[in-house]
């Protein structure tokens, strides 16, 4: 799925800790999260990277809505935030079942506007990337936000570490990344699929695939079904049926990818200190 002859570029590095990549169509920009930092960086083509927001409440995963404003997954606050148009922001979730969430940490939205997030306790675990807090959920769950009411309901409380999560291109199935190896020996380094149905019911849980180096974090689905996840050596790539199709080699951890570019073939990578870009044969899901 990569393009012979297209190199890997570098478009910055001296981040803590880079995650989050989202891309805005309208401004042909790309933004992402510095965790450590307390950051959020952009990068325009032609002109380079500046500081967006000094003051980030450390966040994580972004993605945007369907108006395309700014979505965040924000550690330091254990909340789902949108950032308006005028720069107000405004908290789409910061509980559930009248207690606080854990940290919220990847996110997407899907074509009727609800907000899916994964809740692990990473943010809270020291005061690296956020604050060390206890936990006062029962467990790490992935989250639906309704696009009506507001209502935040579990839909998968099974996981251990939640991370990544994506839609296939049709909506009829959901991927989810369990990173909790990361910090426990027995934990999981897979990614499962759920079958979507009436009401974004999901049934039919399986293994999806296992990263054997290091562990499943971001992950972005093309248009031709294929799931892209993040890795300790790169970016692995799968066919719709789970079968392994290669691996895009990055000289640091990844952490998190989106497409983006005009043509949405331009693949953005944070990985550890940097952010890298390249052209590949596919185009991106939304």
């Amino acid at each position: 799925m990569t393009l012979p002859g297209v190199a890997i570029e570098r478009l910055h590095t001296g981040m803590l800790w880079a995650e989050g990549p989202v891309y805005f169509p309208a401004g042909d920009f790309l933004m992402w999260s510095d965790i450590p930092n307390n950051r959020l960086w952009q990068w325009v083509p032609d002109l380079g990277c500046r500081i967006f927001s000094h003051n980030s409440n450390n966040s994580n995963g972004n993605t945007t809505d369907l108006q395309g404003r700014l979505i965040s997954c924000q550690h330091l606050v254990r909340s789902v935030v949108r950032t308006e148009w005028d720069g107000s922001q405004t908290v789409l979730a910061r509980h559930h079942a009248g207690k606080p969430l854990n940290s919220p940490n990847d996110v997407v939205v899907t074509k009727d506007g609800s907000v899916w997030f994964t809740d692990p306790s990473y943010g809270i675990l020291s005061d690296y990337e956020g604050k060390q807090s206890v936990p006062e959920q029962d467990g790490c769950y992935v989250y639906r936000i309704d696009p009506d009411t507001g209502d935040v309901v579990a839909k998968i409380t099974s996981l251990k570490m939640p991370n990544g999560l994506a839609f296939s291109p049709d909506g009829k199935t959901l991927y989810v990344a369990d990173s909790s190896r990361s910090h426990f020996s027995d934990g999981y380094h897979h990614i499962f699929a759920w079958d979507v149905g009436e009401n974004d019911s999901l049934s039919n849980k399986r293994v999806f695939a296992e990263i054997e180096h290091g562990v499943p974090d971001g992950i972005r689905t093309d248009t031709q079904g294929n799931l892209w996840s993040s890795s300790a050596r790169g970016v692995e790539t799968y066919g719709p049926d789970g079968s392994h199709k290669g691996y895009i080699a990055i000289p640091e951890t990844v952490s998190n990818l989106c497409f983006g570019g005009k043509k949405r073939n331009r693949l953005f990578i944070t990985a550890s200190s940097s952010v890298y870009a390249v052209y590949v044969a596919v185009t991106g899901g939304a």
